[in-house]
């Protein structure tokens, strides 16, 4: 039921990989045919990075889950780069396979609206 998936992508502006970011994210609905709005939030500075628990940019969550399910427990934020662990090499984005999995987990849970 991806009509229920919220999707965000939380960058800072300038950030060289926020518009490839976006385009995993078109790119992994597309493969599990699904389809959702993708909310694009621009990170301004560090209390706004505390504010909205963001990880560095681009940060990508799907019905408020990081595509990274190590990094859901995470309590450092900041405003700077992110890096993803993806067989053991770091990257500025998340694998095709995590996002298309962080869509097929959300889609699978029943929606929840936050309190």
């Amino acid at each position: 039921m991806s009509e229920n998936l919220r999707i965000e992508v939380l960058y800072f502006k300038g950030c060289p990989n926020h518009a490839p970011a976006v385009e995993h994210v078109r790119q992994a609905l597309r493969a599990e045919a699904m389809q959702a709005s993708i909310a694009e939030i621009e990170v301004k500075d560090a209390a706004m990075a505390s504010d909205l628990r963001f990880l560095g940019s681009p940060t990508i969550r799907v019905n408020g889950l990081d595509v990274e399910p190590s990094a859901r427990g995470a309590q450092t934020f900041g405003f700077g780069c992110r890096t993803y662990l993806e067989d053991g090499k770091r990257s500025g984005l998340p694998s095709q396979q995590s996002i298309r999995a962080a869509l097929v987990e959300a889609a699978s849970v029943p929606h929840e609206v936050n309190a």
